[in-house]
This record gives C-alpha cells, structure tokens and sequence, in this order.
C-alpha cells in the first residue's frame, strides 16, 4: 500500500468513527446562521447579515409572511400586514420570495421560514437523541412505510397552500415540519450508522490481512 493509499485509508476510518460529531456540528451551523442573521441585521452588521440571506436563498423561499421575526412587535405576520413593506401588490404575495425583510416596525426577518426552521431543528434535535442511543448499540431505522406516513401532514398542507385551496398558518408549517424532520433523522441516521459501522469492519479485516501478510513475509 502506498503512502497515499494509506493516508486515504486513514482519512476514511477517522471519518466512519467521528461522522456523527461532523454531522451534527454541521447541522448546528447550518440551523444557527438563519438566526444570527436577523440579530446581525438588528445590531447594524447588514453586510454579514445580507450575505447569510442571499446565502440561504438556496434552501428556502424567505417568504415574509411565511417567516418568523426577531425584534419586533410581533413573531409573524399575514401577507397584508407585511405586504407594504415589499414592493409587491396585495394579489402577488408569491412575488415577495427571496425578500427578507428587516424594518424595525417589524422586526428583522429570520433566514429561512417557519417550516424550514422546523424542519431543520427537529432533524438536529432528533439526531442528538440519536447520538446518544446508537452509541450504545445500532438502531434499527424508520420503516418506509411509516416514513411516508410522516409525509403526508407536510404534503397535504404545502400543496393545499400552493395551489389556493386554505392558508396555513405558523403553528401548522412547525408542526409538519417538525415532524417531517424527525422522520427523516429516524430514518437516515440509522442507515448511515450502520454503513460506517460496516466500513470500520472492513477496515478492521483488512488491516488484520496486511499485519498477517507482514508477519508471514517477516523472516524467522
């Protein structure tokens, strides 16, 4: 094995034994900077604040009557009530997608929405809990069946949204999305537990080859 090959190696055994810290120090940036945006935004750092916006845009719509605010009179708002400080007429409320809003009358708008922030709490949450249970022994994952169970209240109230039938409000886009995101970390973190677990094993077998191999060519 080459030094390259042996360095790979190491890398991939490192990784398959510290993948869950890595996940859930990922994950806790990852739910963290939406909420430092708004408090960025409010002490006066609007270019930090502005580039952690436009950074998430890739992950959410940042809807403002979708959207949770810090700072303000209120935690969220209906389309009329934030609708004059858009720039989008009353009848066009889709029209305001990727417009945060920061406005001290208002508040200063989080950098993903309600079910985005349920979403992705609930996942981080779930995967700690995780964290402390597969470390005792490998945790069976969540069926199928019961994750597309999960699906459906996040299914049925996104589209029933979309397409005009009601509106949702804040506590049935946390509620979905929550449940949705536990679903999911039941689901996944399973899955990805026992692959590394089997890519440690792996890694075990063969280093036993190549000490045997070693042992074998060692003259005696």
């Amino acid at each position: 094995m080459t030094r390259a090959e042996r360095w790979l190696d190491g890398l991939v055994v490192v990784l398959a034994r510290h993948w869950l810290g890595v996940l859930l120090a990922g994950l806790g940036i990852f739910v963290t900077l939406p909420i430092a945006a708004p408090v960025l935004a409010y002490n006066g750092h609007d270019r930090a604040a502005g580039a952690i916006y436009f950074a998430y845009r890739i992950t959410c719509h940042q809807l403002p009557h979708h959207s949770w605010f810090l700072f303000g009179p209120k935690q969220a708002y209906s389309w009329p009530e934030v609708q004059p400080y858009t720039g989008v007429d009353l009848d066009t409320p889709l029209r305001a997608y990727h417009s945060p809003l920061g406005d001290p009358a208002l508040g200063y708008q989080i950098a993903f929405c309600q079910r985005d922030v349920a979403i992705w709490w609930s996942l981080l949450l779930t995967t700690m809990v995780l964290a402390v249970l597969i470390r005792r022994r490998a945790r069976p994952p969540l069926p199928l069946r019961h994750y597309a169970i999960a699906l459906i209240p996040i299914g049925v109230d996104g589209v029933t949204q979309l397409v005009g039938w009601r509106t949702s409000t804040p506590l049935l886009r946390t509620v979905t999305g929550a449940l949705f995101g536990a679903a999911t970390a039941l689901l996944v973190i399973p899955y990805l537990d026992l692959g590394f677990r089997d890519v440690l094993a792996l890694s075990e077998q063969a280093r036993a080859r190549r000490q045997s191999s070693e042992n074998e060519a060692t003259p005696r």
